[in-house]
């Protein structure tokens, strides 16, 4: 079953998209911004989001507030700060998924680390269960893990980690960004978005490392607590936007920002 009708509900038509990432709650509980999600839910809806990435509980919580965005479910997790935070293992199926309405999945797997063949065994099985029902799978591929040593963050790890996971049928990938990026996107046929991570340094180098990996060839971002514990998520939002689907420059961005 083809998944290009689910496919067109995240992406727009100029092949781009605006994730933002809103399962922190699984790890983190009531994180900062998330402490009452149905008004920043409707800041980042009023600044542009085109889909967003969420947990059971929020998707069913809060249907009404993100009924105009492309919905990516998050099917897996592992421990919460209380305890060991890292791999876990898949803790919804993909009929939750399409009872919920979900238009794709999502599911983390971490090429180098010590539980590389697990996590990609978990992606290549929910991508053949996913695809039966014309569901579309995101894959969130971070070599060696997300608190992984230097030597994965490099272009030439992160483009082994991206193929790999468009080897294994996922229809793109959600991957780190470091400079030199284009050999990551040139290596992928499927494709890929950049992941936020935590929120630091500057918004002007959030925006500067978004453009650079447009620019590279990326297809958009999938980011979080850059836009929800934003000043203004409405406006970060509408600035990350600007980049991705009006290739707006980083002062324009920060324009839209209040910032000079």
């Amino acid at each position: 079953m083809s998944t290009t009708r689910r496919l067109n509900r995240i992406f727009r038509p100029d092949g781009r998209v605006l994730i933002v990432a809103f399962d922190h709650g699984m790890m983190d509980g009531p994180a900062k911004g998330m402490e009452q999600p149905a008004k920043t839910l409707q800041k980042i809806v009023a600044g542009g989001a085109d889909a967003i990435l969420t947990t059971y509980g929020m998707a069913s919580t809060f249907a009404r507030e993100i009924a105009s965005l492309g919905l990516i479910l998050r099917l897996d997790g592992g421990g919460t700060k209380l305890g060991t935070m890292g791999p876990g293992s898949q803790f919804y199926t993909i009929e939750d998924a399409l009872r919920l309405g979900a238009d794709a999945v999502a599911v983390s797997a971490f090429p180098g680390s010590a539980k590389e063949e697990e996590t990609l065994r978990a992606l290549a099985k929910i991508v053949g269960e996913a695809h039966v029902w014309g569901l579309p799978v995101m894959g969130e591929i971070v070599p060696g893990g997300f608190d992984s040593a230097p030597e994965f963050r490099t272009p030439e790890s992160i483009a082994i980690a991206a193929r790999v996971g468009a080897e294994l049928g996922a229809n793109w990938l959600k991957i780190p960004y470091v400079e030199g990026f284009a050999p990551v996107t040139a290596g992928c046929f499927a494709p890929v978005v950049i992941l936020g991570g935590a929120k630091k340094g500057s918004e002007r180098l959030m925006l500067e490392n978004i453009r650079a990996a447009l620019d590279a060839g990326a297809k958009g971002v999938a980011i979080g607590r850059n836009i929800f514990q934003a000043e203004n998520p409405e406006t970060m939002t509408a600035a990350v936007a600007a980049l991705i689907h009006k290739d707006a420059s980083i002062d324009e961005a920060m324009e839209i920002l209040g910032r000079k």
